[in-house]
């Protein structure tokens, strides 16, 4: 008994293939099995394969009823099922697509097999090519894959030939245009999936140096910082320290009294250098402007230090004054800080090297910027351009270091905490008539 063709139904799935979730056909790996689609695509390719199944049963049972060969049919159909059931069992165990296993293999190998006897038996089977067509795409090299959807497509040429009435090129032309139309498709999207999967991973591996080189900068960011604020307290405390007690042991003979003095300044420094190190560990500003402290009241207080550590000429220390300029208006805490720092960076260099015996501390309030001055009437120097490279070039190298010798952090320091301020550090001196070292910070203007 024949029937009107069925030809077009077999060779023309409506879009490609999409990864099951799970059951049915195999997944396509790791990186398909991610995708949001296969939640929906998985269940809507089991309901069109048992669709088809059911349907060519439902055909050939009505269409050639009592046939012998039924029960046949029915066991073949059966079969069919189980294997697509048992397809996520044997799947790949690394997920990797292009490189089936010998399970997977004789999977497959058992799939086709029984869909060609179907084929042969009741040619109505030829509808369940469509999940054939996927699964070898999916399963095999592109070589491979294409050799299968070849020989299935010819399976289904001839099943439609045997069905219709008379010869009709539509059906021995169809199946084999659109299956090649289906399959460059596919393989299109599939390279396509590729060169994304490739372009993410190149996105994830830039993210990855990225990260990598940000941490790397956070690193030698926090390496300057700390060796900033180690300059600026604790060595030079340690270095007043130092040339206290040095002054204290010259007179300890001579005058024991003025030797005392010595170390009990030592000792207001060394509580001061303890009190630093503590809010160092703690992240903390300086210690002078803690509990709300002033800009003012905290250069005032370091003026005050510098000026008891000046009472003994043995001790080598410059006599420092502090002025204020202009009407007092509120900082922000890292201007403060950083400011203050400068002042302390400064004095630390005017004791070590200017020789001087008188410095001035200048904070000038200028409406749109605050400045501090620091000068000195010590033996001067020609000062080294300002560094653009991070501490420990060219610039660090100190004015009475000598020749080829290199110095600490000092002025590449303050140069830094102006550059991140956007202020600018100004260095005015010549070689016998002093230094006068100038601090500026803009200052937003409020409405």
């Amino acid at each position: 008994m024949h029937t009107t063709p069925e030809a077009p139904g077999p060779s023309g799935p409506s879009a490609p293939p999409q990864p099951a979730a799970s059951g049915g056909w195999p997944a396509a790996g790791p990186a398909r099995d991610t995708d949001p689609d296969a939640r929906w695509l998985g269940p809507v390719i089991h309901v069109a394969f048992f669709l088809l199944l059911g349907a060519s049963l439902a055909r050939f049972l009505t269409h050639h009823p009592g046939e012998p060969r039924t029960p046949w049919i029915i066991a073949l159909g059966l079969v069919l099922a189980l294997l697509h059931v048992l397809g996520p069992s044997v799947g790949s165990p690394t997920g990797d697509e292009r490189r089936p296993t010998a399970r997977r293999m004789l999977w497959l190998g058992a799939v086709v097999a029984t869909w060609v006897v179907l084929v042969l038996l009741a040619p109505s089977f030829a509808w369940c090519a469509v999940p054939l067509f996927y699964t070898g795409l999916r399963t095999l090299p592109a070589g491979a894959a294409t050799l299968l959807v070849g020989l299935l497509t010819a399976f289904v040429v001839v099943a439609q030939l045997r069905l219709a009435s008379g010869f009709d090129p539509n059906l021995l032309l169809a199946p084999p245009a659109v299956a090649a139309l289906a399959t460059a498709v596919f393989v299109h999207m599939e390279r396509q999936a590729g060169r994304q999967r490739a372009l993410i991973d190149d996105l994830r591996r830039t993210r990855r140096e990225l990260a990598a080189t940000e941490r790397r900068e956070g690193t030698l960011a926090e390496r300057q910082r700390l060796s900033m604020e180690i300059h600026d307290t604790l060595a030079q405390g340690l270095s007043s320290q130092q040339m206290l007690l040095q002054a204290a042991e010259r007179t300890w003979d001579t005058d024991p009294a003025t030797a005392r003095g010595h170390i009990r300044t030592a000792t207001e420094f060394t509580a001061r250098n303890l009190a630093e190190a503590r809010r160092f560990v703690h992240d903390l500003g300086p210690a002078d402007l803690a509990d709300g402290s002033t800009l003012p009241a905290a250069l005032r207080a370091l003026a005050a230090r510098s000026a008891r550590s000046a009472r003994s000429a043995a001790a080598g220390d410059p006599a420092v004054r502090f002025h204020q300029d202009g009407t007092p208006v509120p900082l922000p805490d890292r201007v403060q800080s950083a400011l203050l720092r400068i002042a302390q960076g400064a004095l630390a260099n005017v004791r070590e090297h200017a020789a001087a015996t008188t410095v001035t501390l200048t904070l000038s309030y200028l409406g749109d910027q605050v400045a501090l001055d620091i000068a000195d009437d010590g033996r001067g120097f020609t000062p080294p351009p300002a560094p653009d490279a991070p501490a420990g070039g060219p610039a660090d190298a100190a004015p009475s270091a000598g020749p080829g010798r290199v110095r600490g952090h000092g002025l590449p320091a303050m140069h830094a905490r102006m550059r991140q301020l956007g202020g600018t550090l100004t260095i005015e001196s010549t070689p016998g008539e002093g230094t006068v070292l100038s601090a500026a910070v803009p200052l937003e203007q409020t409405p």
